[in-house]
């Protein structure tokens, strides 16, 4: 028998581990631990699918926990959230959600791959129902609906990075006014000033609204819009706010 290890977290780097270990070792006992109902979906391509270049949801889901099993012979829990660790004794307390049981499962070695979440900071009226982040299948699903059945014609983009940017370009694709809001002075922090300037030149030219410099002070619900009061002074009135910060 070969030894038993844990991995917590099922996403991009679980799931690739888990894929790398049984590749190294094929007596090894692999248990994949993934709060959330799916693993190994494409992160990227989520604002892909709400702007209708994916048209497929399913096309998101890179591995299914069957899938997992059936290739590599892990044994995937979904739903299943890890809540300590007892690294003398070696076993992890697990909390199985759908079944609201929890339960010790022990370990030889251990894989922690947990991810991150996104940032929410303290703006007054942050959870209005029209102010969504993008990070995981079910928040896509939840945007796609809002999208789908409210039709916003407008959107403030809180946030200048790789999905901001890219759910900037999706919803503009769908004929929203879309206007991004970056604390920054450029969009994109990786890059060079220079190359950012390019990107800002591009997203000008496309009649995006973009407020650099600049962040949010707080949002105002009413009526199924949001005011968004930024630190300048300025104010935006949007049918919906994607929240990109930290992502």
């Amino acid at each position: 028998m070969g030894q038993k290890v844990i991995i917590i977290g099922g996403v991009a780097g679980g799931a690739s581990a888990a894929a790398r270990l049984r590749r190294m070792d094929e007596q090894a006992e692999i248990i994949m631990l993934e709060r959330g109902p799916y693993i190994s979906f494409a992160n990227c391509g989520l604002p892909y699918y709400i702007g209708g270049t994916i048209a497929e949801r399913d096309a998101l889901l890179v591995q299914t926990p069957e899938g997992m099993n059936a290739r590599f012979n892990v044994d995937v829990r979904v739903e299943n959230e890890a809540l300590s660790i007892d690294t003398a004794r070696k076993v992890v307390q697990i909390k199985d959600i759908k079944n609201n049981r929890v339960y010790d499962e022990s370990y030889d070695k251990l894989i922690l791959s947990p991810g991150s979440t996104p940032l929410k900071p303290p703006i007054p009226g942050i959870d209005s129902p029209n102010i969504f982040s993008l990070w995981n299948i079910p928040d896509v699903d939840r945007i796609k609906s809002f999208v789908d059945h409210v039709k916003p014609k407008t959107v403030a983009v809180i946030g200048g990075g790789f999905i901001g940017l890219e759910m900037a370009e999706n919803l503009h694709d769908l004929g929203m006014d879309v206007s991004v809001v970056e604390m920054a002075e450029q969009v994109m922090a990786p890059i060079d000033f220079e190359m950012a300037q390019i990107v800002h030149k591009h997203m000008k030219m496309k009649k995006v609204n973009l407020f650099l410099g600049d962040g949010v002070k707080s949002f105002e619900y009413h009526n199924g819009s949001t005011k968004v009061a930024l630190q300048s002074g300025k104010q935006l009135e949007v049918d919906m706010v994607i929240l990109s910060i930290g992502i």
